[in-house]
C-alpha cells in the first residue's frame, strides 16, 4: 500500500524550503527592529479559548475546528489562529506585570489547522506569521503595525500592494450598529441564505461577511457602520486616517469589511495584493485591534492590536510577481576526492573547513572525479578542493577559485590551520 499526505496538507521539501526560511528570517529581523520578540504556543489548545475568543457564530468555530476530547475528557481544539492562544499565555503567565515593557509586544510563525476545502493557497494545515502588541489604545500603535506589515512585503520584492482600512467601533458602536442591521437585514430574512439567517439572530455583523451571493444584494444595501460611530469610535479612526495622512501612506476606507473573528474593535486592516491570478483570495494580510479580548479570557482591561498573513498565499503572491528569493546557504566548499585511501583525508579536510565556519560538502558515493566535479557545479561551490592520490603524498590539496579560476596547491597542514585565510585569499 502507498500512503499520501493528508487531504490539505503539504510536504515542504528541500528546494522549497529555503523559500520559507527566507521569508521567515526576512520576518525576525524587521519585526525584531520594531522591539517584537518571538512567542510560541502549543499547537493545540482548550476549545474554550478559541470558542470564546473567536465567537461561537463565526465559521472558524461553528464548521471548521478541529476539536476533539482528548484521553483525560478534556475538550481539545488544534489552534486555527494563533491570537486567543497568545492571549491565553499573556494573561497566566501575568506578561502585563510592572516589570514587563509595555507594550507588550510579540511574534509568532507556526502551523495553524482549519477544517475546509483545500484550494489553491488555502489548506488545512497553513502557516502564518503574525504580530501582537498588548497594552496601548494609542492609535499610532494600529498605524505602525501597518506600515510593518506593508514594509515587510515591500522588503520580499512585493509590488502591488493596498491598504484597505475600517473601523468597528467600540460597545457603544456596535450596539447601536447591531440594531440598525437587524432592522435592515429582518425585512429580506425569507432571501437571505441559510447562513445568514441564522447569524441575523446570533450576530449580524457577521452577514456582511458572507460569500453566498444571495446576500451579496442585501449587503451592498446594508447602513454603513461609519453613520454609527460613537464619539471616541471616531476620534480615535479620524487619529489613524490623519496619521496615514501624514506619513504619506495611501489607503481606501471599506465600510462593509468586517473580518471574519468576532473579537476586533476599533481599527480592522487588510493588505490585498491585486495580482488576477489570485482571483478572489487577493488579501494576503489582515488584523486589527481588540480591545476587549484580554479581560474577556480573564485578564485585566489591555489593548491590542495584531495582524497575521498566511505563508502559503504569500508564496503564490511571490511566484505570480516573478519575485525571486536570493537562496540563504551557498556552499563555500567542496572537497573532491579520488580513491578509496582519500576516504579519511577527505572528511578530516571537510570537518575542518565546517569547524572554521564554513559551508562545506564532499563526494561520499565513490564516483569519478567528472562527477564530483559536476556536483560542486551544481551546488554553486565558491572553492573546490581535490584531493588525489599524488595529493596526499605529498601532503597538499588542490585548491579552485570558481568564480575566478584560479587554482593553487596548498599544504593540508594550512587547511587545517587557517582555512579562513586561504578561503580570503581565493574569494
Amino acid at each position: 500500500m502507498s500512503y499520501q499526505r493528508p487531504k490539505g496538507t503539504n510536504d515542504i521539501l528541500p528546494g522549497e524550503s529555503e523559500k520559507w526560511q527566507f521569508i521567515e528570517e526576512t520576518a525576525r529581523v524587521l519585526f525584531n527592529d520594531y522591539q517584537y520578540h518571538e512567542i510560541r504556543t502549543p499547537a493545540f489548545e482548550h476549545y474554550e479559548v478559541i470558542s470564546r475568543s473567536v465567537g461561537d457564530t463565526t465559521d472558524i468555530v461553528s464548521k471548521e475546528m478541529y476539536d476533539f476530547y482528548d484521553k483525560g475528557g478534556r475538550h481539545i481544539t488544534l489552534r486555527p489562529e494563533d491570537t486567543a492562544p497568545i492571549v491565553r499565555a499573556y494573561v497566566e503567565h501575568k506578561l502585563f506585570g510592572p516589570e514587563y515593557s509595555k507594550p507588550y509586544k510579540v511574534f509568532y510563525i507556526g502551523p495553524m489547522f482549519r477544517y475546509e476545502r483545500p484550494q489553491k493557497g488555502r489548506l488545512r494545515q497553513f502557516h502564518q506569521i503574525g504580530v501582537e502588541a498588548f497594552g496601548s489604545d494609542n492609535p499610532a500603535t494600529d498605524v505602525e503595525t501597518m506600515i510593518m506589515a506593508l514594509e515587510f512585503f515591500k522588503q520580499l520584492g512585493i509590488q502591488q500592494l493596498r491598504l484597505v482600512i475600517n473601523t468597528l467601533g467600540d460597545k457603544e458602536t456596535r450596539e447601536n450598529y447591531r440594531q440598525a442591521l437587524m432592522n435592515h437585514f429582518s425585512a429580506h430574512e425569507d432571501e437571505l441564505s441559510e447562513d445568514s439567517q441564522r447569524r441575523l439572530h446570533e450576530n449580524p455583523l457577521r452577514i456582511l461577511d458572507s460569500k453566498d451571493k444571495a446576500d451579496k444584494k442585501f449587503v451592498a444595501e446594508a447602513p454603513s457602520i461609519l453613520d454609527y460611530l460613537s464619539e471616541d469610535a471616531q476620534s480615535h479612526f479620524t487619529q489613524v486616517t490623519a496619521m496615514l495622512d501624514a506619513l504619506e501612506v495611501p489607503y481606501e476606507v471599506e465600510p462593509t469589511m468586517v473580518r471574519g473573528l468576532d473579537y476586533y474593535t476599533h481599527t480592522i486592516f487588510e493588505i490585498m495584493n491585486d495580482n488576477p491570478k489570485l482571483g478572489a483570495q487577493s488579501t494576503i494580510c489582515a488584523g486589527g485591534r481588540y480591545d476587549q479580548l484580554v479581560e474577556e479570557l480573564g485578564g485585566p482591561d489591555t489593548p491590542g492590536f495584531g495582524f497575521a498573513m498566511g505563508i502559503e498565499r504569500l508564496l503564490l503572491v511571490l511566484e505570480n510577481e516573478k519575485v525571486e528569493l536570493p537562496a540563504l546557504h551557498k556552499l563555500d566548499a567542496y572537497v573532491v576526492n579520488i580513491g578509496d585511501f582519500t576516504n579519511v583525508e577527505a572528511l578530516k579536510v571537510t570537518q575542518a573547513i565546517r569547524a572554521a565556519g564554513f559551508s562545506a560538502d564532499r563526494d561520499v558515493m565513490g564516483r569519478k572525479a567528472k562527477a564530483q566535479f559536476k556536483s560542486a557545479d551544481k551546488e554553486g561551490a565558491k572553492l573546490v578542493l581535490t584531493l588525489g592520490e599524488d595529493e596526499l603524498n605529498a601532503g597538499m590539496i588542490n585548491v579552485k577559485s570558481m568564480a575566478s579560476g584560479e587554482e593553487k596547491r596548498i599544504a593540508l597542514t594550512a587547511i587545517y590551520n587557517d582555512f579562513t585565510q586561504i578561503f580570503d585569499e581565493m574569494i
